[in-house]
């Protein structure tokens, strides 16, 4: 990962000093954006990416669950959560910490509560291995990770269920903030959405993962909904604590399954009822996270010209890389 990590611009990273008032700006989005590197940005987030690129302290045995947003995030949390600490909470206790915390909030993430509030060194007691969570792009994780070798898993979604989940989202941010289905689809089509556009984030860890597949671990959402299992065991075998067979046969891979299904986590209260600030200054309700987990719920929102118009630019952007959805 070091020698394809290294032509990135990581050292430009660390040159740029430039303020956030001098990088392209576009409002439109609840708050104005700022393009950093090709990606977009709140200011805010932008501030928290920039401690982390400085501050965070990488370990040879950290595990990344990085996905652009709304592809899945607090599935592949929870998922990487049971797998991972399967040893210490078994799947099938009436006490899991899946019954009673939020998925979110059992795997931290990098820039996420804004590390301006919420220093970095939050991360630095946690034990090893760590289980963290990123949105960036590959291009803007810390430097130190590629050196060391740290796993990443990438959960990747077709870019129009993608769409109209962030579309619903960012109607809950703020009470005061609503932007209609056409207006916000013309931006994500235009790449002009937070930390997209979508096809190029999805390339740096697809192109990654041809390089070193034994480091970055791409999935395909769509993939894992039709076959769950198959895709549990895969995670297992990556994060280095596959299934024994005394395991499967005990029906423990299906247990996972269930625990980590989203009508189970979408009813418990942790997941359905109260609310929390898990970005910065953004309290959301925490059913936010639980909308349908649904394959192909854009047929309820999409025109077919809107479709097909999305389905030309990602076919565009993703030509001749071997990445399709």
């Amino acid at each position: 990962m070091a020698q394809a990590q290294s032509q990135t611009k990581h050292g430009d990273l660390e040159e740029e000093e430039s303020p956030t008032s001098t990088l392209p700006r576009r409002e439109g989005w609840w708050r104005p954006f700022v393009l950093f590197h090709g990606y977009w940005f709140t200011p805010q987030a932008l501030e928290s990416v920039k401690i982390v690129q400085a501050q965070f302290q990488p370990r040879v045995d950290d595990i990344i669950l990085a996905t652009y947003p709304k592809c899945g995030t607090t599935w592949l949390k929870a998922l990487a959560f049971t797998v991972a600490n399967r040893s210490r909470h078994a799947v099938t206790d009436d006490s899991h910490p899946l019954l009673r915390r939020h998925p979110q909030d059992l795997v931290p993430s990098l820039e996420l509560p804004h590390r301006h509030l919420h220093p970095v060194a939050e991360l630095e007691v946690l034990p090893s291995p760590r289980l963290l969570g990123t949105h960036l792009s590959f291009t803007l994780l810390p430097a130190g990770m590629s050196t060391l070798g740290c796993r990443i898993v990438y959960l990747c979604r077709e870019s129009k269920d993608v769409f109209v989940s962030t579309w619903h989202y960012m109607n809950k941010i703020q009470k005061d903030f609503n932007i209609e289905l056409d207006r916000a689809f013309e931006f994500f089509s235009e790449g002009f959405s937070i930390f997209g556009p979508i096809w190029e984030h999805n390339l740096g860890y697809w192109k990654q993962s041809m390089i070193e597949s034994d480091k970055v671990l791409l999935l395909k959402y769509d993939e894992m909904m039709t076959d769950p299992i198959k895709h549990v065991k895969m995670l297992a075998s990556f994060l280095s604590v596959p299934f024994t067979a005394e395991e499967e046969s005990a029906g423990v891979v299906k247990e996972v399954v269930r625990l980590c299904s989203f009508e189970n986590l979408k009813s418990q209260p942790a997941n359905s009822s109260g609310v929390s600030d898990r970005i910065g200054g953004l309290p959301m309700e925490n059913s936010s996270f639980f909308r349908t987990a649904k394959v192909g719920d854009w047929r309820n929102h999409l025109t077919e010209e809107m479709a097909t118009k999305l389905d030309c630019i990602t076919e565009e952007k993703l030509k001749g890389s071997g990445l399709t959805f």
